[in-house]
């Protein structure tokens, strides 16, 4: 049992580092460059993701890729920030408020992105080896497959086990497991379009693929 004193004093510290990387993660870059660019609302087009890949499907590259290095490193700042001010245990903290500011902005009425580049970026401010890791198995997966749901979804499934049993990083593996949970939620309907063939692939301009519904007549509409 933790000394009720000792957290009586470390408690508002904990929340500060909660908070400060919850603000910093529920910037909606993919939002606000989209925006800035002319394009409108990033949330009308495609899947209505404020994330990387559906910025992608406007076209603009350049618009994608600084969406991706915004979201990453906006949770690895939250952990760097933090960390050098009060340790690993407080930069773990901050790392989970910056996720889960990406996936519940306050200012999108709490319906943010899917998490990835977010993930990484936590991870990269953590524990930079394993950065590299998820990264490899995630291009590899995109190279391989070309869905980008799929490709996350891997390697947030591999960190974990790999943080536990290549690099015994155990408390982080336990972070990773829960930041995991999470963006497989998120991606819940991803899940779901994978199952069934109809997951739009990375490049894609398109709206991901609705189910068919079977019309009386038999013809799908």
């Amino acid at each position: 049992m933790p000394d009720p004193i000792s957290w009586a004093f470390a408690w508002p510290y904990y929340l500060a580092a909660l908070a400060f990387g919850y603000l910093l993660g529920s910037i909606p870059f993919g939002l606000i460059f989209t925006r800035m660019a002319g394009l409108g609302d990033i949330r009308k087009i495609g899947s209505g993701n404020i994330g990387t890949t559906n910025v992608l499907r406007t076209g603009r590259k350049s618009l994608a890729a600084a969406t991706l290095l915004g979201d990453g490193l906006k949770g690895t700042a939250a952990v760097l920030i933090v960390g050098q001010l009060y340790g690993q245990e407080m930069a773990l903290i901050a790392g989970l408020g910056a996720f889960l500011g990406h996936l519940f902005p306050v200012w999108l009425k709490f319906k943010g992105g899917k998490g990835f580049a977010t993930y990484l970026g936590v991870l990269l401010g953590l524990y930079w080896p394993m950065f590299l890791l998820a990264a490899a198995i995630w291009i590899a997966m995109a190279f391989l497959f070309r869905y980008s749901s799929l490709s996350a979804l891997t390697a947030c499934l591999a960190t974990p086990i790999l943080l536990y049993f290549a690099f015994h990083q155990f408390q982080l593996a336990e972070m990773f497991v829960l930041l995991g949970v999470l963006l497989w939620a998120k991606h819940h309907e991803n899940i779901g379009r994978l199952l069934r063939g109809r997951e739009s692939r990375i490049g894609s301009t398109s709206k991901p693929a609705p189910d068919a519904v079977s019309a009386p007549d038999g013809q799908d509409r």
